[in-house]
């Protein structure tokens, strides 16, 4: 009985790919892809808008750097513990419910946002709209993978990275502009009429086109919370080190619970029947090494990301928007190089560009720690540029390659895990680059902790950032060297 159960739920799975592939031959895929490319869109606007509201919203709130890396921080912390489980339930109970619900809370979180009082109310409002926004980035790559061939699916999920490039251009130039005019708060009005339509399109749409695979089972509670308990619990730790110090018992017992936790969560996704990450996945070369190589490219990009407008405001002295238009420079590169990278992973396969894209962001990085004070606007944008250009150059191939590699079955837990590990890099990466310019910084300078800039701050402020930029650029050679150790491209098992 069991095997034959087997066999029809594999027959189930063969005839929803063939319904899918038929519909390839209609225009629907691209009305797919576009409402797709509204939420990437939407998530990554927002990312860069508060990075570059950042000094301005720290200002406002009269709060030190170690509250305000929190603004960002709780959004990929949250995003990074839920996606798993929406991954998960996506693939159960159909992509739509799990969209919708997700244009709505991002929609919801932005409002509270726009509308809060202090720094406390802030971050949990920002909370708030990494669940929704976990909903989105959980689907988003299941989606695209499930309506294009696979031949076509470099290209498409190129394409997505140009739309990624896209709210992460226009993000700081809006921002910048906004700022110069508007108080901070406008940046999170803006996504409440395309977070409403969006929603309607969503429920429109999306159950034509995406339906669960189907199946019913208790569902992986106990996993959930060991995954959400091991996150917050690592990052808690991580976060707070330069405030505790590296032999405070807070620090070591936050890390040894969330290492606890983790193994946990391990032994019991091998023992139940239907986890929300699939054993069948965590044994796979070609998800597990590209995975991991997300993770520490985010980490490291985001150290820079996190850090640049403060020098770019402070030491260097420009405007808020002259720091916005130079902060587009990486993502305009990603514009146009990224669904170059797709197509050429449809030739090539991913091993190759992934090296290339991770040495390039290293070099990028190291030479970005090497600028002064006095920098000149075409110094910085170089180096921006050639970061942009790593970055385009591994992102595009690395999601194709892991999506192509994962059964149908599993895609949504394979594009939340992959979600789930860059984001966590992100978050990580944010954490690292507070830890590390503070710590620089306050040896430099004397002072506990970076809380607002004066001119004689500037060699301690310099110190700190060439430290933490350096450090990003050695954690970057780490990346190039397991993209190239990780094997050629596999396709998924039919």
């Amino acid at each position: 009985m069991r095997i034959a159960g087997h066999v029809g739920y594999r027959a189930k799975i063969a005839c929803l790919e063939r319904g899918k592939i038929s519909m390839i031959q209609s225009k629907l895929k691209w009305v797919v892809f576009s409402l797709v490319a509204v939420a990437v869109f939407m998530s990554t606007l927002d990312s860069s808008i508060v990075n570059i509201a950042l000094p301005v919203i720290m200002a406002d709130l009269n709060i030190p750097i170690t509250q305000a890396e929190w603004i960002p921080m709780i959004y990929l912390l949250i995003v990074s513990a839920l996606l798993l489980i929406f991954g998960h339930i996506s693939d159960r109970h159909g992509r739509r419910l799990v969209y919708c619900c997700g244009f709505i809370g991002f929609t919801v979180g932005s409002l509270l946002c726009a509308l809060s009082g202090s720094a406390a109310i802030l971050i949990a409002s920002r909370g708030i709209q990494g669940v929704g926004a976990a909903m989105l980035m959980a689907c988003s790559p299941a989606i695209v993978v499930d309506v294009f061939l696979p031949q076509e699916r470099g290209r498409a999920m190129g394409l997505i990275g140009t739309v990624v490039a896209a709210g992460l251009t226009v993000g700081p130039v809006t921002g910048g502009m906004l700022l110069n005019y508007f108080s901070w708060r406008v940046i999170f009005y803006i996504n409440l009429p395309i977070g409403i339509v969006s929603t309607v399109a969503a429920f429109l749409i999306l159950g034509r086109v995406s339906p669960a695979v189907g199946r019913p089972s208790v569902f992986d509670w106990r996993g959930s919370m060991l995954f959400i308990l091991a996150c917050a619990s690592s990052i808690g730790a991580i976060s707070h080190l330069t405030e505790w110090g590296v032999v405070a018992w807070r620090f070591w017992g936050l890390m040894g619970l969330g290492a606890a936790a983790f193994i946990a969560f391990y032994r019991v996704e091998k023992q139940i029947d239907d986890p929300i990450m699939a054993p069948a996945l965590l044994k796979h070369r070609m998800f597990l090494a590209p995975a991991a190589a997300a993770l520490v490219l985010y980490l490291s990009l985001f150290m820079m990301i996190f850090i640049m407008p403060f020098y770019l405001m402070h030491p260097a002295g420009f405007s808020t928007q002259k720091a916005g238009l130079l902060m587009v420079t990486p993502f305009a590169c990603l514009f146009v190089v990224s669904p170059v990278s797709g197509a050429l992973y449809d030739r090539i396969g991913s091993r190759v560009l992934c090296t290339v894209g991770m040495a390039i962001l290293a070099l990028s990085l190291y030479w970005l720690a090497m600028l002064d004070a006095r920098a000149s606007m075409g110094q910085i944008i170089g180096r921006l540029a050639l970061m942009g250009a790593g970055t385009a150059i591994f992102t595009s191939p690395n999601s194709a390659a892991i999506m192509n590699a994962a059964p149908m079955q599993y895609r949504g837990a394979a594009a939340a895990a992959v979600a789930t590990a860059r984001n966590m890099g992100m978050v990580i990466g944010v954490a690292a680059a507070g830890l590390i310019f503070n710590d620089v910084f306050a040896r430099a300078s004397g002072q506990p902790a970076f809380h607002g800039y004066e001119v004689a701050l500037a060699p301690a402020f310099m110190v700190a950032y060439k430290v933490t930029l350096q450090t990003a650029a050695g954690i970057a050679v780490a990346g190039a060297f397991m993209a190239f150790f990780r094997g050629a491209d596999t396709k998924a098992a039919t």
